[in-house]
């Protein structure tokens, strides 16, 4: 049977041989395909043993984990995997250390080959000296003879090293395109440098004609400098990543009676309790039992200031403590941890193609097919003209070198690494490559109001018993049974009003929400209905005098026994961020709506306040689907926030959907990108962002099919007849410049989010 694996960290060629030499090495594996994504590997393969069997190869390889396996389509779970196996751990072994922690995964071994692309360059440097000085052709400009006996085999036995030293990377590289029916930059560049190579080596041993040893040499120190300084470049397009992974700590204390132990990370457990000291980063999601202190959350959640904590709030691993000491129940560990959920995010996120990414792999693609064809009728056209077969054959190698399409194929993966990365270190979960990417079309934003446009941040400001005999604290009492176990921001107002007066909160039974409209629970023997305005117009209940005093107010109704028995008013204070984000919006032609489940009075002071194109007052869940639909039918690019939960259908029916979450909410699955914090200023600076990537993306395709729409009749010698002639170095030099700038640019990219 036909399994498809994933193994993530995957960054070279060299990664895939060594995987597949470890997974042919199985008994019961029949063959294995892999096909390298950085940061993963998709492997196929028909093989008749265990996912542990195979682990256990991969492992002793250099510590790669399978991410996933798919068998007939369905995804199945293919061994347990820690943050650490999650990210896909292969490093470079230290002598009698076992595995490296974090910090040494998949990038050790990309430096390793970095190394390896570095020594090479040095090498065939070294050599390129005397092969120089022993060309004739090279001898014949510089106004010397140097010839000795022997000098040609000594002149072929450097050319020799260089071509199957210097070389290999590429030889190797074309041998895998080939396998694959995927021809690319390695096979350019190998039949290239091979044709120059055995076409020297033929004339060395007899045929007519002049060596083309120089030029050998100098082609491959060029690609190889230029590869080596791309891998860098590569390297550093995946340190925001990195910078994510290198979060978690290696070790916690954890607190076993009066005793402080330390344990490795990944040995603790749900509802253990840690000591994290001063200064020390959070080992694990949790929340605090004991102690008060500052948290520095910037690089999970982008928000700038450090974060009070105390008793009862929840932490996030990862984070950085300040100056107290704080002990903390274990929630969530390995990859139920809010930060394995960002990274997991992210890699998904970055191996997915968007719509851009295919149009350039098959830009790419074609490119190879198009140098390919211009190399060889370059070839024959100036042999038809009548020139010499070393002249020709230095144009068609020069052609074959220049228009290698490897800055084409990384202009969008590169961007969309770097912006991926940095998107999380700021408190955007991309989710949808495309939708992130169009995020440049929305022409109309539809908020929700509580916790987004607001704090979120509810008091109670009034609250009156309408019943006879029934005190106004004895009402709220009442209602306060049915909202203590709720974390909505009305329902945490009225809690904290009841504990402020002292009073003791009944328990609830037979609880059940009411769709939209509020919750009902049996208390105390009576029938307790706390809803919204909503409700007591559907169930056509007059809404009593007095209730709604302040627009800037929410209220909501208490019924006992099916008889309104009263009202709670709260606040809620406008956020300050809200009014500079919908300057940005407005300032970027978008229109912003509200749509809010709370009344009509509400709904307009705030839509007044804020200057928002339109709102929408007392809708459900469902209504902001449609309300969604009517802009879509009108022409408008939709983006729609909401809480992920309740607003999914409205998400889902979003040209954008956006979830505003909290903290360690990362699960919102109907939304193409998640906010951890609720607030408006980061939607704004997600919708510049997603412009600033799209037009990276646009510069470096525009950059890498103009250049080569210049530099391949260039290399073809169209300017033969002015005296101008590029040579395959020449040419090595600007392919490898072409591939480095649509790095760099792609690395301008930090600097559009504060990143």
């Amino acid at each position: 049977m036909e399994h498809t694996y994933k193994i993530s960290g995957m960054t070279c060629g060299h990664c895939v041989q060594t995987v597949k030499k470890a997974l042919e090495g199985i008994e019961g594996i029949q063959s294995a395909d892999v096909t390298l994504e950085p940061p993963l590997a998709t492997i196929n393969m028909h093989h008749h043993v265990s996912d542990n069997t195979m682990n256990g190869a991969l492992t002793k390889a250099g510590n790669y984990r399978l991410e996933m396996a798919m068998e007939s389509g369905h995804i199945k779970h293919a061994g347990a995997t820690s943050m650490q196996g999650n990210l896909g751990k292969h490093a470079q072994h230290e002598h009698g250390r076992g595995n490296p922690g974090h910090g040494k995964m998949g990038h050790d071994h990309h430096r390793m080959m970095i190394e390896d692309f570095k020594k090479r360059f040095w090498v065939s440097l070294a050599l390129a000296v005397p092969i120089l000085l022993l060309s004739p052709m090279i001898q014949k400009w510089l106004g010397f003879d140097w010839h000795f006996a022997g000098s040609k085999y000594l002149l072929f036995a450097l050319s020799s090293i260089v071509y199957f030293y210097g070389g290999r990377p590429f030889i190797k590289g074309f041998i895998t395109e080939i396998k694959k029916k995927a021809p690319g930059m390695m096979t350019l560049i190998a039949m290239a440098i091979s044709v120059a190579y055995f076409y020297s080596a033929a004339t060395t041993f007899g045929l007519p004609g002049d060596s083309f040893y120089w030029e050998l040499a100098t082609l491959i120190v060029i690609m190889l400098l230029g590869h080596w300084i791309e891998m860098k470049s590569v390297l550093g397009a995946s340190k925001a990543l990195q910078l994510l992974v290198n979060m978690m700590p290696s070790e916690a204390h954890k607190l076993e009676g009066d005793k402080v132990i330390d344990v490795k990370l990944e040995d603790i457990l749900g509802g253990d309790i840690i000591l994290v000291k001063p200064g020390e980063k959070v080992p694990a999601d949790g929340i605090v039992v004991e102690g008060e202190s500052y948290l520095n959350e910037s690089m999970l959640t982008g928000e700038s200031k450090p974060v009070g904590k105390g008793r009862n709030d929840k932490v996030i691993g990862g984070s950085i403590n300040g100056n107290g000491s704080l002990k903390v129940e274990v929630e969530h560990t390995g990859k139920d941890s809010y930060l394995n959920k960002v990274i997991t995010m992210v890699q998904e996120a970055q191996k997915t193609k968007s719509k851009m990414q295919n149009l350039s792999d098959r830009a790419a693609k074609w490119l190879t097919y198009i140098a390919l064809t211009a190399g060889f009728v370059t070839l024959f056209a100036w042999l038809a003209l009548g020139h010499d077969f070393v002249f020709a054959l230095e144009r068609m190698v020069t052609v074959m070198v220049i228009s290698c399409p490897h800055a084409l194929g990384l202009a969008v993966p590169l961007v969309v690494a770097i912006s991926t990365a940095i998107s999380a270190q700021n408190g955007l979960l991309i989710r949808n490559r495309t939708a992130f990417e169009e995020s440049r079309k929305i022409t109309a934003l539809v908020f929700d109001k509580t916790g987004t446009l607001t704090k979120g941040d509810f008091g109670v400001t009034r609250f009156e018993s309408l019943k006879n005999g029934l005190e106004n604290n004895e009402m709220l009492r009442l209602a306060g049974a049915l909202e203590q176990s709720s974390e909505h921001p009305i329902a945490v107002g009225i809690v904290k009003k009841i504990k402020d007066l002292g009073l003791a909160i009944p328990a609830p039974e037979n609880f059940s929400a009411i769709t939209g409209k509020g919750v009902q629970a049996t208390v105390e023997g009576k029938d307790v209905k706390v809803v919204s305005p909503g409700y007591l117009r559907d169930e056509n209940i007059t809404v009593p005098d007095g209730a709604f005093s302040s627009a800037a107010e929410t209220v909501v109704f208490v019924l006992i026994d099916k008889i309104l028995a009263g009202y709670i008013a709260l606040a809620d204070e406008i956020r300050p961020e809200s009014v500079e984000a919908i300057q940005t919006f407005k300032d970027n032609n978008i229109k912003v709506y509200m749509a809010t489940g709370d009344n009509e009075v509400v709904g307009k002071a705030v839509s007044e306040q804020l200057g928002l194109d339109d709102y929408f007052a007392e809708v459900l869940p469902h209504q902001k689907v449609e309300i969604v639909n009517e802009l879509q039918v009108k022409g408008e690019f939709v983006a729609m926030t909401g809480d992920g939960v309740n607003d999914a259908p409205a998400l889902a029916q979003a040209d954008v959907g956006i979830a505003v979450g909290s903290g360690t909410d990362v699960a919102a699955e109907t939304a193409d990108i998640i906010l951890v914090n609720s607030n408006p200023k980061d939607i704004a600076n997600l919708i510049l962002f997603g412009k600033a990537t799209y037009n990276k993306m646009i510069q470096n395709l525009v950059w890498a099919t103009g250049y080569n729409a210049f530099a391949i009749p260039l290399a073809a010698g169209v300017l033969y007849s002015w005296g101008f002639v590029l040579s395959p170095a020449v040419g090595a030099v600007f392919m490898s410049l072409s591939t480095v700038i649509v790095a760099a640019n792609a690395q301008l990219l930090k600097k559009k989010i504060g990143g």
